[in-house]
């Protein structure tokens, strides 16, 4: 089943499914994970569209030494790697993810320049300057690019 969803281009874009894990039969939405055209940024809009995120594999700003992540511990990037996400109704923030990385998965959709995505209040734009995510419900946002990055 392929759940209806509110992408603000005039091309469709496929929605992976996953199995319940739960076996209550039939498919429920995940993630819309893509990676930007130049494969250098890969995020995910969460299923229920709380938030998202992104990693960058390469970039020339210098990273934290450490930072509080999603989950409230602290990251000192030695377990996983560098993350910036927003969370439905809370700013922006760089956190770190714990195991494998959006790059390693197959198969990810490409969000071509100046196409959005939006799950919820979450809206992510791909643009050559780097990837926008935003809750447009409170505005708050993060910007990530090779040379920079903001949250607001």
């Amino acid at each position: 089943m392929i759940a209806a969803l509110s992408i603000a281009t005039a091309a469709a874009l496929p929605l992976a499914a996953v199995a319940n894990a739960c076996g209550g039969g039939g498919d429920v939405p995940s993630d819309y994970d893509f990676v930007s055209p130049s494969g250098n940024i890969a995020c995910a809009i969460y299923a229920d569209g709380s938030g998202a995120n992104c990693e960058i594999q390469d970039h020339t700003w210098v990273a934290p030494a450490s930072t509080i992540g999603p989950y409230g511990r602290a990251c000192d990037f030695n377990f996983g790697g560098l993350e910036i996400y927003v969370s439905q109704g809370k700013p922006a923030n760089l956190g770190c993810y714990e195991g494998a990385s959006k790059f390693n998965r197959p198969g990810e959709q490409t969000l071509d320049y100046g196409q959005k995505y939006s799950r919820g209040a979450i809206t992510c734009k791909s643009e050559p300057s780097g990837v926008t995510c935003t809750d447009t419900a409170t505005g708050h946002f993060f910007r990530i690019s090779r040379e920079s990055y903001e949250l607001g």
